[in-house]
């Protein structure tokens, strides 16, 4: 018979207290046990010397005859200094997946485009702003000779747009 130290639901809804019981671990959580050998109130304060009551001697015995603790009552034993814990692994803290773990690398790399398209952009604000602007002088012509020399633009157009695309165009560039 395997035996488990285990604690033992007792008290009222969304009362809990429980007993630390040394059971066949096969029984039912709080079924028929062999032994109790403590007692838990999670509801009093951490420092509170009732929270935990453990009989000693009977745990020493019942681990020394291969009970083994569950994880809670392990960590209450271990507080009690009875018997010290090996730190188990958190599975929901665990390394994530193959496919995350790709997802993350593109987050990451797209990141790091969008940012290197960002410090781009600056550069180039930075470097247009450091050249001088070339000097436009504009011509004294009347406005039909302004007409004539843009045969691409529209008849309906008046001189000052025309004059205003071409003092606009080498500023682009």
């Amino acid at each position: 018979m395997a035996i488990a130290l285990r604690l033992s639901r007792g008290g009222s809804k969304k009362r809990p207290y429980y007993r630390v019981v040394a059971t066949d671990e096969r029984s039912p959580r709080d079924g028929k046990y062999l032994e109790q050998i403590g007692t838990y109130n999670p509801l009093l304060a951490k420092d509170d010397e009732n929270r935990v009551k453990l009989v000693e001697d009977r745990v020493r015995y019942w681990l020394g005859v291969g009970g083994q603790p569950t994880d809670r009552v392990a960590r209450l034993l271990d507080k009690a200094g009875i018997k010290e814990r090996v730190a188990t692994n958190n599975a929901k803290k665990a390394e994530p997946g193959k496919k995350a773990k790709d997802r993350a690398e593109d987050r990451a790399s797209k990141l790091a485009d969008a940012e290197q398209a960002r410090l781009d952009a600056e550069e180039a604000a930075k470097a247009a702003a450091a050249a001088p602007a070339p000097v436009v002088e504009e011509a004294e012509a009347p406005a039909e000779a302004v007409n004539e020399a843009t045969p691409d633009s529209d008849a309906g157009d008046t001189p000052g747009e025309v004059e205003g695309e071409s003092a606009q165009a080498p500023a682009e560039g």
